[in-house]
């Protein structure tokens, strides 16, 4: 009895003092945001005024990280818009610069006075050749399927004729001449499919 009686109860005072030991024992601080002033022993002793003051520099800090990059953005979207209207508006410049050649050919045959035919259609194939090497520099490439079997995603039949010269369902003539701009068609080839000669 007496070792019982000789035991303590824990007094008012120290179970509150154990109880605020505990509750700060339990803080966890894995989770708080990193844009949050650390508070470190030597921030620990300073006013609530300084604290705040602190506080205010840090968001002005990101306020202005953020001007910064919303003004970023709208240079590159203006440059973005500038390089799409410059692309539009120069795509052909360089084609265009091309066909000066060509151009400066045929002036020069339309203000020539001496010119039989034969000189005539000598002058007009050399330009012709030329425009045409000049545009398979930039990806044209000509339809001329003459023989070919008929291909409906490139020709566009205009009539069939019966023919023994080439195998029913083959281009017996090309009426006009298709093209191409890099493999994607700008004009099919409008030809005359062969069918089976009549008996």
């Amino acid at each position: 009895m007496k070792d019982k009686a000789s035991k303590k109860s824990p007094t008012k005072d120290e179970v509150s003092t154990e109880n605020k030991e505990k509750n700060i024992e339990g803080v966890n601080t894995d989770n708080q945001d990193d844009d949050y002033v650390e508070l470190s022993e030597e921030n620990m002793e300073l006013s609530v005024e300084e604290r705040l003051v602190l506080i205010e520099q840090k968001a002005e800090a990101n306020w202005d990280k953020y001007l910064r990059a919303v003004a970023e953005l709208e240079n590159v979207r203006k440059r973005a818009s500038r390089d799409i209207e410059n692309a539009r508006k120069y795509a052909l410049e360089n084609f265009s610069r091309e066909l000066l050649s060509v151009s400066d050919s045929l002036e020069l045959a339309a203000d020539s006075e001496d010119l039989d035919i034969e000189s005539l259609r000598s002058g007009n194939k050399a330009t012709l050749q030329l425009m045409i090497s000049t545009m398979e520099q930039f990806g044209f490439e000509v339809i001329d399927p003459h023989g070919e079997p008929f291909d409906a995603e490139c020709h566009e039949a205009i009539s069939m004729q019966p023919s023994d010269q080439v195998e029913p369902g083959s281009v017996l003539t090309v009426f006009q001449k298709g093209y191409m701009l890099n493999k994607r068609l700008l004009r099919p080839a409008r030809v005359i499919v062969a069918s089976d000669p009549e008996k």
